[in-house]
Order: C-alpha cells, then sequence, then structure tokens
C-alpha cells in the first residue's frame, strides 16, 4: 500500500494529525493506499506558504511566468503515462478516456501560454486636458480550488495554469477519492521551475473545505462537483467575502429529430451515454425521441450497440468501459435503475446483470443500461444519476422536446439532432442552457472559449477557463494619471467632467 501526503511549500508533508481515509482500486475492490486527511493546520500552513510567495510571485516578469507553464506542458507530455495509470488506478476509468482527459487538461496549459496578449489593458490619451487613462488586469492572492473525483488530472488543469499565470498563488484540494494526480502535477510543476509556495496541494474532507471557504487570506475559491455542494459552497464562501465560481450537477438532454441522421446519433448516444460509465457532468443521460418512430429505432439500435460495450479493468486497453468510483455510488446507481423500473420505465439493457470478469467480482461495476418510456415525474429523469444510465423519453413534437429541457432545474449542456438550419438556430438561441451542441454530443468548448451552465448548474458569474477563467482569477484596477507640467493653475471644486 501507499501513502499519498500534502504538498506545501515545496515539500510533501505528512499531515498533522491521525485521520486517513483510503484509497480503493474501483475495478477490483481492494484497498492500495491512503490519503493523509488535512487539518485545519495543515491548510493554514499552506496558505501560509502561498501567502509568502505571493508578492515575489506576482512581481514576476509576465513572460518569466509563461515560460515555466511552457515547460510544465512539456513534462506533462514526458510523464502522460504516468498521469493515466494513476488516473486508471484510482478512478476506474479506461485508459483511453484517461488519456483523453489529459488531452483537454494540457490544451488549457497551452493557452494559458498566452497569458501576454490574454492580460493585456485599454489605455486611452487625452481623457481630459493632460489626461490619460488605462485599466490593468492585477492577481487576486491566495486562491484555491476544489476539485471533484471525475476528473483527476483535467478539472484541476482548468483553473491551475491561469490562476498562476495571471499572478495567484495557488492551493488545490482535490478529491480524496482519487489524490495521485495531484501529487504528480505537483511534482512536475516544481521540475518545471515553479518557485516554492506557488503551488499547494491539500487533501482532505469537509474539515478541509470549511476552512478555505473560511479563511481570510483566500480570496478566491472554484468549486466543480455535484448541485447541493456547489450551492453550499457558493453561499459559504460568498459569506466570507471571497469570489466563487461553483459548477454543479446536470441532466444533459438530446433532442433527436424525425430528419436526424440516426447513424449519427446513436453513435453520439453510445459514446456520451457511456464513457466513463456516465460519471461526467457532460454527459448525454436523456434521450428526447420525437416521434414513436423515431424512438422505436432509437431503442432498438443503442440497445444492440450497448450489449457489445467492452466492460472491465480499465489497464485493458482493449475495454471501452470502467467500473464506478465507489461501491456506495453503484449502490446508488443501481438504487435509481430499479426506481425507474418501479415507477413504469422498461428496462431494455439492465446494467444490473453485469457479471464481472474474473478477478473482479468485488469490483464496482454496472453496465450500460437503456430505459424506455421514461416520463418527467420519474426519479430517474429528475436526478443525476452520474452512472452509465440513458433514459429515452418519447416526445410528440419540438416544441414539447424543447419544453423539457427549459423546465428542467439542470441546464449544464444539451444538443439537437436534426439537419433542418432553421430548428438548429432556433434551438440554439433560445434554450435555457450553458452549453449547446447541434450534432454535436459533447459540446466541451476548447480551451479559448469558457465552460460553465446555467439554472442550478453553476452558481457564480463566471465560466470556468478561458477568457472567462482571466477575469474570474483576476480584478480590474483603471488609473487615471495627469502629470505636474500639465496640471492647470487653480482648484476647482465642480464634480470632474472630463474637459
Amino acid at each position: 500500500m501507499y501513502k499519498v501526503d500534502h504538498y506545501i511549500g515545496g515539500e510533501y508533508v505528512s499531515a498533522s494529525g491521525n485521520r486517513t481515509a483510503p484509497i480503493f482500486n474501483p475495478a477490483t475492490g481492494d484497498q492500495q493506499g491512503e490519503v493523509g486527511l488535512a487539518s485545519t493546520a495543515d491548510v493554514d500552513a499552506a496558505v501560509a506558504a502561498a501567502s509568502d510567495a505571493f508578492d515575489s510571485w506576482s512581481d514576476t516578469g509576465l513572460m518569466k511566468r509563461v515560460a515555466i507553464l511552457f515547460k510544465f506542458r512539456e513534462l506533462l507530455e514526458e510523464n502522460r503515462d504516468e498521469l493515466c495509470s494513476a488516473i486508471v488506478r484510482e478512478h476506474g476509468k479506461v485508459w483511453d478516456d484517461a488519456m483523453g482527459e489529459l488531452t483537454r487538461g494540457f490544451e488549457i496549459v497551452e493557452n494559458a501560454c498566452g497569458m501576454p496578449e490574454m492580460l493585456k489593458g485599454d489605455f486611452s490619451e487625452q481623457v481630459g486636458s493632460g489626461i490619460d487613462c488605462y485599466n490593468t488586469r492585477q492577481a487576486l492572492g491566495v486562491v484555491c480550488s476544489i476539485t471533484p473525483f471525475n476528473f483527476p488530472a483535467m478539472v484541476p488543469l482548468w483553473t491551475i495554469p491561469i490562476a498562476i499565470a495571471c499572478g495567484n498563488t495557488f492551493i488545490l484540494k482535490p478529491s480524496e477519492r482519487d489524490p495521485s494526480a495531484a501529487n504528480i502535477l505537483a511534482r512536475l510543476f516544481k521540475e518545471a521551475g515553479l518557485p516554492d509556495g506557488v503551488f499547494n496541494v491539500v487533501h482532505g474532507d469537509k474539515v478541509a473545505v470549511d476552512h478555505l471557504l473560511k479563511h481570510e487570506d483566500i480570496q478566491a475559491v472554484s468549486f466543480v462537483g455535484s448541485t447541493p455542494v456547489a450551492e453550499y459552497v457558493y453561499h459559504t464562501g460568498t459569506s466570507h467575502n471571497k469570489r466563487v465560481q461553483a459548477l454543479g450537477g446536470a441532466k444533459n438532454h438530446a433532442i433527436i429529430m424525425p430528419d436526424a441522421d440516426l447513424e449519427q446519433a446513436v453513435d453520439a448516444m453510445i459514446g456520451a451515454a457511456y464513457g466513463s460509465a456516465g460519471e461526467r457532468c457532460m454527459a448525454l443521460s436523456v434521450a428526447v425521441a420525437v416521434g414513436d418512430d423515431v424512438a422505436d429505432k432509437l431503442v432498438a439500435s443503442i440497445s444492440k450497440r450497448a450489449g457489445q460495450i467492452n466492460v472491465g479493468n480499465g489497464m485493458d486497453k482493449e475495454n471501452e468501459m470502467g467500473p464506478l468510483i465507489t461501491k456506495e455510488h453503484n449502490a446508488r446507481v443501481q438504487g435509481l435503475i430499479s426506481d425507474g423500473e418501479s415507477q413504469g420505465a422498461t428496462v431494455v439493457v439492465d446494467g444490473r446483470d453485469f457479471k464481472a470478469p474474473d478477478g473482479m467480482e468485488n469490483g464496482y461495476f454496472c453496465g450500460p443500461t437503456l430505459l424506455d418510456r421514461v416520463t418527467k415525474d420519474m426519479n430517474v429523469y429528475k436526478e443525476e444519476i452520474f452512472g452509465p444510465v440513458l433514459v429515452v423519453v418519447r416526445a410528440e413534437s419540438y416544441d414539447e422536446a424543447v419544453k423539457l429541457v427549459q423546465d428542467h432545474e439542470y441546464g449544464n449542456g444539451t444538443c439537437i439532432f436534426t439537419r433542418d438550419g432553421d430548428i438548429a438556430r432556433n434551438f440554439a438561441k433560445k434554450i435555457k442552457v450553458g452549453m449547446v451542441g447541434v450534432n454535436v454530443p459533447l459540446p466541451v468548448p476548447l480551451a479559448h472559449h469558457s465552460f460553465g451552465g446555467w439554472k442550478r448548474s453553476i452558481f457564480g458569474d463566471h465560466h470556468i477557463y478561458g477568457p472567462e477563467g482571466v477575469r474570474f482569477w483576476t480584478k480590474i484596477k483603471t488609473v487615471t494619471m495627469r502629470w505636474p507640467t500639465s496640471i492647470m493653475a487653480g482648484a476647482n471644486l465642480s464634480f470632474p467632467s472630463g474637459d
């Protein structure tokens, strides 16, 4: 068994208390390690290290900060297999999916290397007699990110590179379920030449989270996780005068119109519903088929394809889907399937029947599941399942299908499959969802755009990474200046007018 420690002030340090959490291999159910859980003293130590490093780091030339990120990006590529192995071993996702996660995270690092362009301010000459005005964006100070289990490398990389490129110092609190990737990132930052204290990792549970949210020296908090926790993080953090972005849950709908390329739509559903065992906030979990003919064909095709998915240990590169993260979460997912069945849904493909391969009988497996004739009053429709469960809702018209999306409490992502440009444009313009795909199943923005939902899928005003990320991790300063030689004699007590 291995042990995962904190990373504070450039060194790996053990937790100051005796609280630990087990680290399991989801494919086998075996405990493979343990992680020390932070006390408030550990959090204080990380904040102190970040505070001590802030003045020097924020005064470091922007091009030097970016040079370190360039080196960090090179090291990420060189250590890709090590990162991938840690993700597969602790999260359970399959190798190709973990590699895809890393690629999307690396793209954010590449984008952050363009920070000199993104931090450029504005200058206005002669706004008044002898007066010039300009604005600039400056770092906030010590900031932190609280990240989820489902993307142990990608989501941290959504925030860290942009925040530190802007001149902030950083504390990462990753999920205690799969903590090793965070420590690998810390080691690579040090190898890249990042000064000690600029980046710190504290592992922990609610004790660490609450102390970060209330600590007077933390200026901003980024969070990704479930909606109930996101709402708690937002209200707790803002009540302690912090800037907070808190991304929550989702129930992403895909509308399949009668004119859609059905084969393309089925391919999309298979990948977007069952990829990463459905443990994605952008997973497509609801297929809204417009018309019974579309629904019947869709269900027949998906049920055939779902049964052909290779499920097993992610270390076997032939497998396409792995286990769920914990035994308890697996039980919850299978319980919701049973709940849907009892409420009248038709179980077309039943993941509860999955038989794990030899040696993995104690793994947390649920096979791909397809439920048909689901209605909006069923729990499997209303709740975020976060598992390999796709539900099919039948709608009689486009308007009825759209109303389902508009009325749902979540507004993270959605998509429509159609050949009709007028329908597609109307959908993209009118739908009350933050990320929209047209014949694209996972409309996750690339690094130079920003990621975030609407409604109860996000709390706070800023989306994550891209231009919104730069705005979140900085504050604007406006300077108005006049030099002594341009000052006119005499005082003027009237309000400045710009004359």
